[in-house]
Order: structure tokens, then sequence, then C-alpha cells
């Protein structure tokens, strides 16, 4: 063979070892069509099918970010579902696996009968242990008035029934009257353009509530305002002062999703709360009620809620007199929720309507019962109420979601 065709070879050889480096660089690239991200809005059957059209917006709050130990943690201290049943915070759930880290700081345990046989020991530091807790527990809130509308503080156990599921409750486990219990409530106020004549004065009612309500060693809360998209202005804390600033931070204009601001607040901020002790969750919504931009339905976004075990208490910025569809929709999310709608003649009875949820969320009742025929089929069961007394009203949420077994 001649000198020149040796030349030729050797180029040949050298282009396809080049070629396979760049396959083997290009195979170890980040793939650019990640998955969407759990913080995006919704992951509702509705908004999934609408994806193509509108791009989900990010929703973050304006706090500092967390340093990644603190963000590690609380998604560790989130992820358990049934731990927080326990506390008499969330609906029945199935019996569910939770994974517990053993403490690093602890002494060694002494040696087992395998590391005595000659078998490798297990690290202390990453063993962990399952813990089966069986929970099938209905916690209910509810609140009790007579035909004035003034709330009845005096009920006994033996003075209600509850039907799960049509069928009645044999037994109710627990029973008390929860007048101080911690709050967590979310502010959600409408910034779209269709209450801008009203905007100034809500804000300011809105301010003087969550001074009133929010007790510095008990209670936190959050501002959340909406229009076209969801904006936390002030993330949860007991400090009156950042809470107000939250308010006065809104400005008005764009359009109205409000679903998605109920389904986001819900999902993403109460849901979470789990301090291992029980909380009373509640949302203040101050809309008209009208929806031009949400990717989530009302009816989802009233299922998210009553997942999240969140009372929704709505207040209607419409002062026409007339009661419009949006006033409609505000009460139906209120009822289902087992909150109350109120819709203010005047701009000026908006802080009146401040004042009555105050006093109702320091008057209501809480009680537990196991539900009959239980099944963790994630099916919606309905509930019912009622007093013994027909002159006294009960007003709770409507059913809950059991858990889907796993």
């Amino acid at each position: 063979m001649q000198l020149h065709e040796f030349s030729r070879l050797g180029k040949l050889g050298l282009s396809l070892r080049e070629l396979s480096c760049g396959i083997a660089m290009f195979a170890l690239l980040p793939a650019s069509g990640a998955a969407q991200s759990q913080d995006e809005l919704p992951s509702a059957p509705s908004a999934v099918q609408q994806e193509a059209q509108h791009p989900v917006p990010k929703l973050v709050p304006r706090t500092p970010p967390q340093p990644a130990a603190a963000a590690n943690q609380t998604q560790t201290q989130t992820s358990a579902p049934a731990a927080t049943n326990q506390s008499g915070n969330s609906g029945p759930a199935d019996a569910e696996s939770l994974q517990v880290p053993k403490n690093p700081t602890a002494p060694a345990p002494a040696p087992t009968a395998q590391a005595k046989a000659g078998q490798p020991a297990k690290d202390p530091e990453t063993e962990t242990e399952t813990i089966r807790v069986p929970v099938n527990e209905v916690n209910l809130i509810f609140t009790a008035t007579d035909k004035h509308g003034r709330f009845v503080k005096d009920l006994k156990e033996q003075d209600v029934k509850v039907v799960d599921d049509h069928k009645p409750v044999d037994k109710i486990l627990s029973f008390r009257s929860e007048t101080d219990l911690p709050l967590r409530v979310g502010l959600l106020i409408d910034a779209s353009n269709s209450i801008r004549e009203r905007f100034k004065f809500e804000q300011e009612s809105a301010t003087e509530f969550l001074s009133q309500i929010v007790r510095p060693k008990s209670d936190q809360a959050f501002v959340l305002g909406f229009d076209t998209v969801p904006e936390v202005t002030q993330d949860f804390t007991n400090d009156t002062e950042k809470l107000g600033h939250g308010v006065r931070m809104l400005r008005p204009g764009g359009g109205t999703a409000l679903f998605d601001a109920l389904y986001y607040a819900c999902r993403d901020k109460l849901m979470k709360v789990s301090e291992g002790q029980a909380v009373r969750r509640a949302i203040i919504l101050v809309s008209d009620g009208e929806d031009n931009q949400s990717r989530v339905t009302r009816e989802e976004a009233i299922a998210m809620a009553q997942r999240a075990e969140v009372i929704v208490y709505s207040i209607s910025t419409n002062t026409s007199g007339m009661t419009l569809r949006g006033d409609k929709i505000l009460q139906r999310i209120a009822e289902e929720t087992g909150g109350r709608a109120f819709f203010p003649f005047k701009i000026e009875d908006v802080a009146d309507a401040f004042t009555e949820i105050q006093e109702e969320l320091r008057s209501q009742y809480a009680l537990a019962y196991k539900p009959p025929d239980f099944k963790a089929d994630g099916r919606y069961r309905a509930i019912e109420i009622a007093a013994d007394n027909k002159k006294t009203h009960i007003r709770a949420r409507k059913g809950y979601y059991s858990p889907s077994q796993q």
C-alpha cells in the first residue's frame, strides 16, 4: 500500500474518534424539556388539558429564598400526611409508611446478631425505620347558630348527629368547643381591574382585621393578591406590621384568576401546615367572584379546599344592590367548605364582615369520628351534621375525599 493511502486511513480514524467523543458528550447534557415543576400552579385535570394553550405561571412568594438545609427539612415535614391526622388536622387516611431517620448524634447501638455472625452492620446514620400508622378518622370543625344568627356556645356531644356517606356515625370519638385553637389564615384579595374603585377601602379593612385577629404567640397569616396570577406579598408570619405591608403592596390591574388563587393557597400554603398540633385553617376571600383567567375550575378549587380542610369566608365587593353571578360563586365556595359568604350593601360594611369572621373563628366546635364502612378509595364522601334542636343551625363542610390506597 502506498504512503498517501496510509495517511488517508489515519485521518479517517481520527475523525471517527472525534465523532464518538462528541456523541458521548451530547448524551451527558441535561434534558432541555424538563418536567413541569410542582411549584407551578395546577395539577388539576382541567389545567392539564389547557396546558398547550396557556403556559403555567411560576408562583413565587416575595420572600427571601430558604437555605438548602431548611428547604429540605420543610419538605421532610410535609411529606407525611398521616402524621397530620394524629394532630387532628386532616381527614381520614389509610395506613401510611413514615420514613423516620434515626438521630445521627445518638450513641451507636450494640452489635446485632447479624454483625456478630460476620454480616455487615447497618450504618446508623443512614438507616431508617418504618412506622405503620393506621388512621381512618375524620376531624370536623362546625359552627352553631340560633334562628337569629347568634352563636350557640353550649352544645354537648349528645346534641348533634353526624351522617357520613349516607350512613349514621355510631360513635363520636371526641367533642370539644374550640375557642382558642391556633389559626393559620390566608387573606386572598382580588387585585384585578374590576374592583379598582373599592380597592383602597378593602386594603384598610383587611389590615385592621389582621391586626385584631392574629395573636403573636399562636396565630400566623399570609397575604396573597391575585389578578391574572396569584402573588404572595407576605408569607406566613405573626408580625402584623409585615402583614399590613403585604396588603399595602398590592396594586389593582389585570384579569381575575380567582379559582387559581384559591387552589394555590390551599394546596401550596395551608395544606403544608404541619406543626404537630391542631390548628384551624381558614381563608378570607375578598372578591367580586367574577373569574375570567383561571386554568382550574371552580369545583376543582373547592375540592382542593376540602382536601386541605380549609374553611373559606368570602366577602363580596359587589355593591350594586343586585345578586350577580359572582355572588353565587362566592356563596357556593363558602357553603361547600363550611364557611360563610358576606354581601355588604355598601363598601363601609366590609369592615363589619371582617369583624363577624373574627368572632366566628373563635366560636366553633371540633369533633372527630370514625366513618362507617370506610374504604381508602379516593372517593368523595358527603357529610351531614344536624342538632337535635331544630332551631339550631349547624354549618360545616359538606364532605371530604378519602385517600387513595397506595
